[in-house]
């Protein structure tokens, strides 16, 4: 297939996109969707205008439909009706939550009816391979749906929870997005395609806007949509898969994971609620090694590519070499967590004040 059938899509979500942004700025400001400074917030700026990810979900519209005319002509429903209602239950969850605030359980529960949406038009993580013998392991109905329902709502809010500085989870979801792309083009899975090309080039048009300083913020109508998405996408690769080659999709989005996971585990070790906030993602710990917002950002970035660099090599890989890879990979891991501080907690109530734990603010 030739590259512009790539690149008509990836332009056309990006002039979409670039073309809306400011418009959804004018928007959010007339309507009063802005964000205020926070004692949790990074951002110290009155009034800005929250919605970016109404010109995200338009550009990825505009780009998804001439994808699938462009690489995917023959493709048949599914998948897209999952993806495109699903997704606009959580864009309008996020619109809503963005003016009003939302509790984080309702929002949970939105997320929960938008997976089962995606999984009743077949996004099933069903079975597994054990690696070495090739045997098989069908999931029973309830382990499935309870594992893909699982995955999706952990994705969705993981894009959600690295979205603290400017320009942060637009650029890392590009990042995964085009990651993700690639791997479902091995994969032979060209929808997965379509929607991986249609993403980069919504989230390329929108972070000229949003890239520090920024001039609007994704807001969770943005993030939470993001999410779903990716999670979406990361399922489309999933066939034959074995123990092992699940982990691919897994390496990809391992920076937003492991933020999450270890954001309820440090809150879990602190007994303190899991939605309560904290000044503890790995974000904040690399504004603080930085002292700019902008050195953080690029320095995810990299930290992000190279997790997706590792996805890559990692798909290539069988047997007993790909465990030791994966081995390998999580002690380096463990090493940057902890040189990180991320894991850091305390039980001492004032302390506990001083990382922000018992801010009264909730996520995701």
């Amino acid at each position: 297939m030739d590259v512009y059938h790539y690149l008509i899509p990836l332009a056309v979500a990006f002039g979409v996109a670039a073309l809306m942004t400011p418009l959804v700025m004018r928007l959010a400001i007339f309507v009063g969707i802005t964000d205020q400074p926070s004692e949790r917030s990074v951002n110290r700026r009155p009034n800005m205008p929250l919605l970016g990810g109404m010109a995200v979900g338009l550009g990825f519209a505009a780009g998804l439909t001439v994808a699938i005319r462009q690489i995917e002509p023959t493709f048949s429903g599914g998948h897209l009706f999952a993806l495109t209602l699903g997704g606009a239950l959580v864009l309008a969850t996020g619109i809503y939550d963005d003016r009003f605030g939302m509790n984080a359980w309702a929002k949970f529960g939105v997320q929960i009816v938008a997976a089962v949406l995606a999984i009743a038009s077949g996004y099933q993580i069903d079975h597994l391979t054990e690696p070495f013998s090739r045997t098989s392991f069908v999931f029973p109905i309830w382990l499935s749906w309870t594992v893909t329902i699982l995955w999706i709502v952990t994705v969705t809010n993981a894009i959600n929870l690295v979205d603290g500085l400017d320009g942060l989870a637009a650029g890392v979801a590009a990042i995964i997005a085009a990651t993700l792309a690639f791997l479902a083009a091995q994969a032979g899975e060209f929808f997965g395609v379509c929607i991986g090309v249609a993403m980069v080039g919504a989230l390329l048009g929108f972070l000229p806007f949003n890239f520090a300083p920024a001039r609007i913020f994704l807001g969770d109508t943005g993030a939470l949509f993001i999410g779903y998405v990716l999670a979406l996408l990361a399922l489309e690769g999933y066939r034959q898969v074995t123990l092992l080659t699940f982990v691919v999709p897994v390496f990809a989005l391992a920076v937003p994971i492991l933020d999450t996971t270890l954001s309820v585990i440090r809150r879990l070790r602190a007994r303190s609620p899991i939605f309560n906030a904290d000044r503890l993602h790995m974000h904040h710990c690399m504004l603080e090694s930085e002292g700019s917002a902008r050195s953080a950002v690029l320095q995810f970035y990299v930290l992000t590519a190279a997790f997706c660099l590792i996805s890559l090599a990692f798909a290539n890989l069988e047997g007993y070499m790909a465990l030791l890879f994966l081995v390998v990979v999580g002690v380096l891991t463990y090493r940057l967590v902890t040189n990180l501080g991320t894991l850091v907690t305390t039980k001492d109530p004032a302390a506990l004040g001083e990382l922000g734990l018992n801010s009264g603010e909730n996520e995701p």
